[in-house]
This record gives structure tokens, C-alpha cells and sequence, in this order.
């Protein structure tokens, strides 16, 4: 009997040690957490066939033919996205291809789950530089409300659903011109922090967003975006994400 309750409690321990491709390592010195090892796409989960790892970086390519609306989903913030709701996340990414769009899903929810598919909130990319730096609705999850706030514009949503916008010390076209061509890096970072967000490219600050519409997405998945229509190749590296505390 001891001999068996012994061996029950052993199992009970090793049970709990499991690691699975969901869990996050632990913060840096800084407080933030490594989201991507630059080896392979663990802790990732995305349509077979369109999404691997090349140059120390996580690296999507679809031909137009062949093209897909989906994500490659953190498993992290599918498994508890009540955690994904306040936080500094920064990453990197660069066309390789002269064509495409992309954007990466904050807040999200699977709305097409055979697809792995990810709307709401995307700080979104493109390679044309039409969009990036803009916050977009995909899917219309955030209540359809299309390109939520432009670059070089401050937007605030209040209760009532009412837009307004303000300009951002620097206009879109100022903007624009931070933003780094086809085959060079642009550095991002993205800050949810209660109604607030804000997307940074270069450090510029493209857009800011407040969002106290019932609309508003509080918390979420967080996907790297597959923009069916394309010829695309992009690549994303160094994400890493510090939580905030709940926003007073």
C-alpha cells in the first residue's frame, strides 16, 4: 500500500514537470520572454506546408495559386488568452518579395478555426508600404470597423462606438519614410496596455488607438498573419514579450 501511494505521488510530481510546446520560458533580466527560439516553430502552430524556419527566422511563403488567409497562432495565447491582454511585445520582420501583406494579430480570436485563422486587432504590414503602421480589423472581430486607426493619426473610439482622429506629431508621409524597403529589417514594437495601443516601426511611433468601444478587444490570441493572394515571402525574428499589470 505505502509502496503504492509512493508510486502515485512520484507520477502526480512528474505529471506537473511536463513541459509542453505551449509553455513560455522564463522572463529575462529585463522582464521580457523569448517567443521564438530561432531554431524551430515550437510553440507555433500554423497551416502545414507555408511556415518554417530560414535565416534564424520564422519565414512564410505561399505562391498566389496556392495562397491562404491564416495565421501561425502562438500556443501560448490559444491555450490562456486572458493573459495576452496587457503587454510590450517587439519583433522584426522583412519582405523578401517585392509583393505581399501580412500583420500581426494582437488580442485575436480564432474565428476559423479549420483555417487557423485569426481576427481583431493587426498591426499591420505590407509590401508595397500602403498599409504598414496602420491598425486593421481583420476579419471584422473588432466589430468590422475596417482600418481602425491610420498612420499618422491618433484615434480614439469612445463608448458610444464615436470615432475621432488627431494627427501624430509626424504625418504619414514622415512616417513612410522610416519604414525600411524590401530585404532590410524593420524593428517593431507593439504596447497594449488597457484601451491603449500603440505600434512603433523604427522607432515612430505610425499610429496610437483608443478603444472604449463595447467593441473593444480585451484580451487574445496573438498570430503572425498569411494574406491570401500573394506571391509572398516574409520573414519575422526576435519576438519577445513583456506582460504588463492590468491597466488602472
Amino acid at each position: 500500500m505505502k509502496l503504492r501511494i509512493l508510486l502515485s505521488a512520484i507520477a502526480l510530481i512528474a505529471s506537473s514537470l511536463v513541459v509542453t510546446a505551449a509553455d513560455l520560458p522564463n522572463p529575462d533580466a529585463d522582464g521580457y520572454v523569448c517567443l521564438f527560439n530561432g531554431k524551430d516553430l515550437t510553440g507555433w502552430d500554423g497551416l502545414e506546408g507555408y511556415w518554417s524556419v530560414a535565416d534564424g527566422a520564422i519565414q512564410c511563403k505561399e505562391a498566389k495559386e496556392t495562397s491562404k488567409q491564416s495565421d501561425l497562432i502562438l500556443l501560448a495565447s490559444k491555450e490562456n488568452p486572458e493573459k495576452f491582454a496587457n503587454f510590450e511585445m517587439h519583433y522584426s520582420w522583412r519582405m523578401v518579395t517585392p509583393d505581399g501583406n501580412s500583420g500581426v494579430q494582437i488580442r485575436g480570436k480564432i474565428d476559423r478555426p479549420e483555417m487557423k485563422h485569426v481576427g481583431g486587432y493587426q498591426a499591420d504590414i505590407d509590401a508595397k508600404n500602403n498599409y504598414t503602421g496602420i491598425i486593421y480589423d481583420e476579419g471584422g472581430v473588432a466589430g468590422g470597423r475596417g482600418i481602425m486607426s491610420k498612420r499618422g493619426d491618433k484615434t480614439v473610439y469612445g463608448a458610444d462606438g464615436k470615432r475621432t482622429n488627431t494627427p501624430l506629431e509626424k504625418n504619414n508621409d514622415e512616417i513612410k519614410k522610416a519604414i525600411k524597403p524590401q530585404g532590410e529589417w524593420n524593428e517593431c514594437v507593439v504596447i497594449a496596455n488597457g484601451n491603449h495601443i500603440t505600434y512603433k516601426i523604427n522607432g515612430e511611433v505610425t499610429t496610437d488607438m483608443t478603444d472604449d468601444s463595447p467593441k473593444a478587444c480585451k484580451d487574445g490570441v496573438i498570430g503572425l498573419q498569411m494574406h491570401a493572394g500573394f506571391n509572398m515571402t516574409i520573414q519575422f525574428k526576435d519576438f519577445k514579450i513583456k506582460f504588463l499589470p492590468a491597466a488602472k
